[in-house]
Formats: structure tokens, C-alpha cells, sequence
């Protein structure tokens, strides 16, 4: 072959080897017909309900929960401080920020009329004296205050662990406690010296000088029922209290 026909060969030959490169190559990965456009594939939407954001639970609503969680329980202090040991335990629950883990701090008392010179007096009387009353919510802060609070003794229960009051504690403690709400009659107990069986004479009234037993209390109201002998027969004569004596 003469040098002429020789390089006219090598001209062909890379001729259609260009025209081979020119032409689309195919995707294996993706079964598209050659000459036609590419797009890009979206990822596939996940399957199932949409998903809102997810609820974090923040030490607030923690706090909040567990401070919503109170009941009451029952102190023992030391006699004659319950007054200043309950003022003094409300000031640290302050003090530490708290607040939010107690109620009411209540020394026990109920209202007694008596009578002295003639003249009506209303005075608070201890309904548990070396007690008082707490309305909180127990963790590892709340305890702490309680028993490093000077002149507190223990939680009343069984073996230092604190045991909440039952509903009807709660009623005639607590609420004789409270200060009645507007439109309700306020419960005055009368102090009355006397107790059923007591021997009484009669210092006023009809019956002067009569003498009975006494049968019936009713503190409430501040009367007494004695039992007293009118000609020969035992009769009931309802009176105030102030108007006897015992003998």
C-alpha cells in the first residue's frame, strides 16, 4: 500500500470514530430512550399521616404539674410557738422560691364565744395545740425547707414518712380554720365550762336556786339543757349557759 492510500485509511477510520462519540450514550442505572432529555428525580414523599412538629416538655410545665399535685399535711411543732413557726416557715418558702409548691401554712383554730361581766367576747382558740397545718407538694426542695425550719418536729405518719390528711380531716380542720366565705354563716362554738353529768344550780331566772344535772350541751348556741325536780317530777329546762354554776 502506497503512503497516499495509507493515510487516506487513517483519516476514515477517525472520522468514525467521531461519529461514534457524537452520538448519546445510554443510562444503564435508568431504562430512557437515547436522544431524550434528563430530568431529575424528587425523592419519593414519605408514606403514612403528616407528622406535625413533635412537643417538647419544658422544665415549666414540669414544674407546673408536679406543683398542681398538693395535699395536706399535719406538722408537729413546738407548744406555744405554732404562730411564729408557721410565719416563720411561710417567709422561707419565699426565701427559696417555692411558692409554687405550697398552699396555705395554718395553725388550727375554731372561734368561742364567752361571756364575761355580762358582755359577749369571740376569741380564736387552738384546735391541736403543737400542731399545724400545711398544704404542699412533696420533692427533695420542699422537704428540706420544712425540716430545717427551726421548732418543726416531723410530719405526722408512720415512720417519718408524711401521710396526707383524709378529705373529712380536711373539712373539720381546714375549714373551721379558713375565714367563711362571702354569704356563709361563720360557726362560732360557745365556750361552755360545763360537761354532760356536771351538778348545776340555777343563778338566774325562773328557777333561781334550782339544782339538776346537766343533760344536754349545745355549743353552738351557748345553752344547757339540766334536768332539774319540780314537785316531785324530773324535768328538762333549757337555759344559757351563763345563768348557772357548778356546785
Amino acid at each position: 500500500m502506497g503512503g497516499d492510500e495509507a493515510a487516506a485509511e487513517v483519516a476514515e477510520e477517525v472520522a468514525a470514530g467521531s461519529e461514534a462519540s457524537a452520538e448519546p450514550v445510554a443510562d444503564e442505572s435508568r431504562d430512557v430512550p437515547a436522544g431524550e432529555p434528563v430530568t431529575e428525580e424528587k425523592p419519593a414523599a414519605a408514606s403514612g399521616r403528616k407528622r406535625g412538629p413533635i412537643e417538647e416538655i419544658t422544665e415549666e410545665d414540669e414544674a407546673a404539674e408536679e406543683a398542681a399535685e398538693k395535699d395536706w399535711y399535719i406538722l408537729k411543732v413546738q407548744s406555744n410557738r405554732e404562730k411564729s413557726i408557721c410565719a416563720n416557715l411561710i417567709r422561707r418558702v419565699k426565701m427559696a422560691g417555692l411558692e409554687d409548691y405550697f398552699g396555705e401554712i395554718l395553725v388550727p383554730t375554731e372561734d368561742l364565744v364567752e361571756y364575761k361581766n355580762g358582755k359577749k367576747k369571740v376569741t380564736k382558740q387552738k384546735l391541736y395545740p403543737g400542731y399545724i397545718v400545711v398544704h404542699m407538694a412533696i420533692n427533695d426542695e420542699t422537704w428540706f425547707v420544712v425540716r430545717e425550719t427551726g421548732g418543726i418536729g416531723d410530719f405526722t405518719g408512720a415512720g417519718g414518712k408524711p401521710v396526707p390528711m383524709l378529705p373529712h380531716e380536711v373539712d373539720r380542720i381546714v375549714k373551721k380554720t379558713r375565714k367563711p366565705d362571702e354569704g356563709e354563716q361563720e360557726e362560732v362554738k360557745t365556750n361552755i365550762r360545763f360537761k354532760i353529768g356536771d351538778h348545776v344550780r340555777i343563778t338566774e331566772g325562773t328557777f333561781e336556786n334550782f339544782e339538776g344535772d346537766v343533760e344536754v350541751i349545745d355549743e353552738t348556741n351557748g345553752r344547757v339543757t339540766v334536768m332539774i325536780n319540780i314537785f316531785g317530777r324530773t324535768t328538762p329546762v333549757e337555759m344559757e349557759h351563763w345563768q348557772m354554776e357548778p356546785v
